[in-house]
């Protein structure tokens, strides 16, 4: 069974997704995918865990090139029949700083959600219909994918936070929330449709509360399909001291994929968590009320 058995973690050649290919190596059974835009780091990265006597395998992976995806996709499905892990690592923040001008904060907006957003769902369409029974999925979001992120009790926020916490929320509502931030950022008005005010992480907030959003629909997905016990869920993984933080945080990357490695390796027909916004302590966490716990 195990032979066949198979888990990829993009974007995973450093920080929290190496960390997590690192667990799960060691607790899944199966074979185990580092995978990475650049070959040559992706490679060196298998050697460095090989060195520590566990065994990854490579493939390279782009989420941002759609044939890439494909390409993994068609492997993984004539080598092991499909996929049994997925997680969702693969993203990218560009801080805004002072004295950066409002053109550089509209090119941000474009790029990170691009990526964060709308080539992680993509990427999920393409993988989704390969996932065996019993897969498990994890989203990586953040604590700042929390819908408290964006603020105000101003009509506008207050029905923007509606709008994404809705239980029949849709995929093309969805794409259209992102798409008026992007469309909105460009003009320099995205406060006045309620998303958050210039600043260094805006970007990144709005990015991952859309991977947030989108988990909870694909949930429900999830829920009605024919493949049994498929399970997806969000997580924050703590604020680790990784090169996307600048090295700031205060856990290291083994903490923080504590919580991705432990959701990715749920047990069959598990109740709880299926759907949730994860902390980095494993506590499930309401993601439209809160409260937050504690920053880690």
């Amino acid at each position: 069974m195990s032979q066949n058995r198979v888990a990829v973690v993009t974007g995973s050649n450093q920080g929290i997704g190496f960390a997590t290919v690192k667990a799960l190596c060691s607790d899944f059974e199966g074979s185990v995918y580092l995978t990475s835009r650049n070959e040559e780091r992706g490679l060196a990265a298998v050697e460095e865990l090989k060195k520590i006597g566990l065994q990854p395998k490579y493939h390279q992976l782009d989420i941002n090139d759609e044939s890439s995806v494909l390409r993994l996709r068609d492997y993984l499905k004539d080598t092991y029949g499909g996929l049994d892990v997925l997680v969702n690592n693969a993203a990218i923040l560009l801080p805004f700083k002072e004295g950066m001008s409002d053109d550089i904060f509209a090119e941000h907006a474009c790029t990170v959600m691009q990526t964060n957003y709308f080539d992680t769902q993509r990427a999920c369409k393409i993988l989704f219909p390969i996932l065996k029974p019993h897969a498990r999925v994890v989203n990586l979001s953040s604590m700042l994918g929390h819908l408290t992120h964006i603020p105000g009790e101003d009509s506008v926020a207050v029905n923007l936070r509606a709008k994404l916490a809705s239980p029949d929320l849709t995929y093309e509502e969805l794409d259209s929330l992102m798409h008026n931030f992007v469309d909105a950022a460009q003009k320099g008005e995205h406060t006045k449709y309620g998303w958050p005010a210039t600043g260094y992480y805006t970007t990144y907030i709005v990015s991952k509360i859309g991977v947030s959003a989108l988990t909870r629909i694909q949930h429900r997905d999830f829920e009605r399909d024919s493949r049994e016990d498929i399970v997806i869920n969000h997580v924050h993984p703590g604020y680790v001291s990784t090169q996307m933080s600048d090295y700031k945080g205060v856990l290291t990357p083994e903490k923080g994929a504590v919580a991705p490695s432990w959701l990715a390796l749920l047990p069959p027909n598990v109740q709880e968590p299926k759907g949730a916004f994860v902390w980095c302590d494993k506590t499930i966490v309401d993601w439209v009320k809160g409260p937050m716990p504690p920053l880690d």
